[in-house]
């Protein structure tokens, strides 16, 4: 069991530091690939996330070298069988993964019940979030990408995942070679304080 004290005096200003610094990026080394355990160090980091049920929906498959491109085609094909009649999309489809050394895709298990089917989705989303701060504290560029077809059989099977999964996020990792701007601005936070 772990003897980190979350409550201790600089964990806040820690976590707050990391949370702001991270960005959208795809600005890494190219001939730097981000070895297995790193990736695994960030997925075991995902599945802290809160889990309603403990369904356990989150999928990981890790995707380097050919795999990247193998990927791509599979996906271009889930266009394709979509009816996608963009054929610049379609070809853009089969080289884009290749932008990064590394590119994770994340999958989320189906469930029968619906409100479970839907709280498996916000599971692996947080789980998501997780994993680009923990990609952020270790001095890698992330970027959370939509797959081209959350469902597409093709892109499911390269991942080995279920036919009734579902793709919540296609992240591309590279070690950054480059700082980040930190001066993004956000909204200041609408808070409703209520006390009756």
């Amino acid at each position: 069991m772990s003897t980190h004290n979350p409550s201790s005096s600089n964990a806040y200003d820690v976590l707050a530091d990391v949370v702001r610094a991270r960005r959208t990026s795809m600005v890494v080394d190219p001939d730097r690939e981000v070895d297995d355990a790193t990736v695994d160090a960030l997925c075991e980091l995902a599945m802290w996330a809160p889990n309603h049920k403990r369904t356990w929906p989150w999928r990981f498959t890790h995707l380097r070298g050919e795999a990247r491109r193998r990927f791509g085609e599979a996906a271009a094909a889930d266009l394709a069988a979509a009816g996608t009649a963009d054929d610049a999309k379609i070809a853009k489809t089969r080289t884009k993964y290749l932008r990064t050394p590394s590119v994770l895709v994340v999958g989320c298990a189906a469930h029968e019940h619906p409100t479970f089917h839907e709280e498996n989705r916000d599971a692996v989303s947080a789980g998501v979030q997780n994993l680009l701060l923990g990609a952020t504290a270790r001095g890698l560029a992330s970027f959370w990408s939509t797959a081209p077809m959350m469902s597409g059989a093709h892109s499911l099977e390269v991942c080995g995942f279920a036919p009734d999964d579902r793709i919540i996020a296609v992240i591309y990792l590279g070690y950054a070679t480059a700082e980040t701007s930190r001066d993004a601005e956000r909204p200041p936070a609408a808070v409703r304080h209520l006390t009756t």
